[in-house]
């Protein structure tokens, strides 16, 4: 667990690497790639930390800022989170979208 466990339980522009609800390993590890440039990701980043904190995911998160990358992917919208290797959502949506997403991919995958 991260010695800093304050700014996990608030919203935070998310680091390289972390593990969003790492406590929860009973959870399977989602790998989450954010897209984009610089600015773009941080805000995309503190919406998501906010937005799904409260769900029942483990999620670790990664930026990726090359273009070239981005075009190989797919990927036209600037920011873009990438889902276990597929596009999940384009552009800067809000929070409350972002929320309903994850709400939607949770459901449809406890099948």
């Amino acid at each position: 667990m991260p010695e800093n466990t304050q700014q996990y339980d608030a919203c935070h522009v998310m680091n390289e690497g972390e593990i969003l609800n790492p406590q929860r390993t009973d959870l399977p590890l989602r790998e989450a790639v954010l897209y984009g440039d610089r600015i773009l990701t941080a805000k995309f980043s503190k919406r998501l930390s906010c937005a799904i904190k409260h769900l029942p995911i483990r999620l670790r998160f990664r930026y990726n800022h090359s273009i070239e990358e981005a075009i190989d992917m797919g990927i036209a919208k600037d920011p873009t989170l990438v889902l276990d290797g597929e596009i999940f959502l384009e552009g800067l949506v809000s929070a409350e979208a972002i929320t309903r997403a994850f709400e939607d991919f949770l459901n449809r995958n406890r099948r």
